[in-house]
């Protein structure tokens, strides 16, 4: 299992004539990771990359929500870092930054006791309606089969990712399609490997790349890695 300090490792295929990387060859950890990014909350993504430089206005709202006073604005933490609304469990690098909403309360004092209904919170400092009590009573989400995504979200089997961080299982005929549908490579004797790591810093870029372009594995590690593109003339 990876973990926020973790790095991946990668190999990529780079065209060193064309000076980018045709794809990459991952485990389930990194499929994981991009394939998580999608149930990431906007305002989670925000706060990730607002001190990246984010093109648009989004970050502008959340800088807004932060700056406000609560004599202005209700529920800050919940538009700040909105919680997911499912557990994720065994998630590498940016997915541990995304909470999870796992955790409930209720009222201490059941109907049996006191109260004629159950209400129920995510905050145990809620007062219950029924008899004012703290909402203290600890419940545990649970959820249906299939629900909760242990151990990743796919397989535990190699993949290509490319440029453009279309995600495919690695097999003969997936790397000669690709060949035919992605690439122009006239010179094979310019193809290079190169093995590189992947770590929370690169997955903020990458993050913020999937935005912005559609060559992010290129964008990501063209300028910094070794061997033949760098010295290319």
């Amino acid at each position: 299992m990876a973990t926020a300090e973790t790095k991946l490792s990668m190999k990529l295929l780079i065209d060193t004539k064309a000076k980018k990387v045709l794809f990459a060859e991952v485990d389930k950890d990194f499929v994981d990771f991009l394939f998580h990014i999608l149930s990431l909350p906007v305002g989670t993504v925000t706060r990730l990359l607002k001190e990246k430089g984010m093109n648009g206005c989004m970050q502008n709202i959340y800088q807004s929500v932060e700056n406000l006073n609560d004599s202005h604005i209700q529920w800050k933490d919940i538009i700040l870092e909105p919680k997911c609304p499912f557990k994720i469990s065994s998630v590498p690098l940016l997915l541990n930054d995304a909470p999870t909403l796992t955790t409930f309360y209720n009222c201490p004092f059941p109907s049996s006791l006191c109260c004629d209904k159950f209400y129920g919170t995510d905050d145990s400092s809620a007062l219950c309606p029924e008899c004012n009590s703290e909402m203290a009573g600890r419940l545990t989400f649970v959820a249906p089969p299939g629900k909760v995504a242990t151990g990743g979200f796919v397989k535990d089997v190699k993949y290509l990712v490319m440029d453009d961080l279309v995600v495919k299982p690695v097999s003969v005929i997936s790397s000669i399609t690709s060949f035919k549908e992605y690439f122009n490579v006239k010179d094979f004797g310019a193809l290079h490997e190169e093995v590189v790591h992947f770590g929370k810093e690169e997955a903020l870029k990458l993050l913020k790349l999937s935005f912005e372009s559609r060559a992010v594995l290129t964008s990501l590690f063209v300028s910094s890695i070794k061997g033949s593109v760098k010295g290319e003339k």
